[in-house]
């Protein structure tokens, strides 16, 4: 989810004016009860420093909104120590700015100092108002943040529909393609490597639609099921594919989305050259409550056809379960994947 997309302009000058309107209102009534509807109020002293903070708490008002909406987003991630330290500091300097500026030239505009009364008044009015923006830009972070959302489940929802659509599309009767696998079986049960094959494309195809109702599945099924795609993949390969599984027994029962190390090994074998001079080794480790699958990078010259969206679905499936993040580690000759493992309840 993008939560640094800016809070539109018109939004933040209008609700800058609205605080600028509020906060001189009391000037506004006094002026109007001093000289009344004529033409004087605009040559009065009071209309010229009333026009002066009108405009100096809108400045203040836009400025301090920017900075809490918009600029402060545009950091680069950093630790939630030296991000507070940037907002405090930020709101300080637009604030002791802004007075000082108003201090400067009050008495050019206005032809009078401001009393020390006056002026510490006028410093309390600048924190009250610094302290409501505060409170009004997290408002509108949140807002940003909840429409985000919202057209992020509206998009999951198409997806799912469209998913559901192609599923009943190409929807094949279980019971028919079991028994087909069955009488295959019988045909070739004289050879034992194809008799295995068989066994073990049925028991991948009984994983996929028993998983299917189910978010989580223990590491334990998965890799019973890893080892299934595996001996596939192997009798197209031969030597020149290999998987190393270094997992924690401790980790056995622990979740992960189905079908997830299974994509993973998928993507390698896809995206990698395989051959009798490169052979494609993978690798999966457990490591920190984390399972990752590694590889070492051999681009193909002529890649696989694909809808490139098989690691964007894990993501996306990790994130609406549990608000996990996968993470995915590219670098010039290894590519890695890190995925979170959840304890069973």
């Amino acid at each position: 989810m993008d939560t640094t997309k800016p809070v539109k302009q018109l939004e933040i000058i209008k609700i800058a004016l609205l605080i600028a309107v509020l906060v001189t209102l009391p000037l506004t009534i006094s002026l109007f009860r001093t000289t009344g509807f004529n033409k004087e109020i605009f040559s009065s002293e009071l209309f010229v420093d009333l026009d002066l903070k009108f405009w100096f708490f809108f400045l203040f008002s836009w400025a301090t909104l920017q900075f809490n909406t918009n600029w402060i987003y545009r950091i680069p991630k950093r630790k939630s120590l030296v991000v507070w330290v940037l907002r405090l500091s930020g709101n300080i300097g637009i604030l002791v700015s802004t007075i000082l500026l108003l201090d400067f030239i009050y008495p050019y505009l206005v032809d009078k100092d401001v009393s020390n009364r006056e002026e510490d008044f006028q410093v309390f009015i600048f924190i009250v108002v610094l302290i409501i923006i505060i409170f009004i830009s997290r408002i509108l972070r949140l807002q940003i943040i909840q429409r985000q959302s919202i057209l992020e489940n509206e998009h999951l929802k198409q997806q799912n529909l469209q998913n559901e659509l192609s599923a009943l599309k190409n929807q094949i009767n279980p019971h028919f393609l079991f028994n087909s696998l069955n009488s295959l079986n019988s045909l070739i049960r004289d050879n034992k490597e194809a008799t295995m094959f068989v066994k073990k494309l049925s028991f991948m195809y009984r994983y996929i639609l028993q998983s299917g109702d189910r978010d989580l599945v223990p590491l334990k099924e998965e890799l019973k099921f890893l080892d299934s795609y595996t001996y596939l993949i192997k009798t197209r390969y031969r030597n020149r594919f290999q998987i190393e599984i270094a997992i924690d027994e401790t980790y056995l029962d622990r979740k992960i989305p189905p079908l997830a190390l299974q994509l993973l090994a998928e993507n390698a074998v896809k995206h990698n050259e395989i051959s009798e001079i490169h052979p494609l080794k993978v690798k999966i480790y457990s490591q920190e409550d984390c399972i990752y699958v590694e590889n070492k990078v051999r681009t193909r010259t002529t890649l696989a056809e694909g809808t490139g969206t098989g690691l964007l679905n894990l993501y996306k499936r990790y994130y609406m379960i549990r608000k996990q993040q996968i993470i995915i580690d590219k670098q010039s000759d290894i590519f890695r994947v890190k995925l979170p493992l959840n304890k069973m309840k």
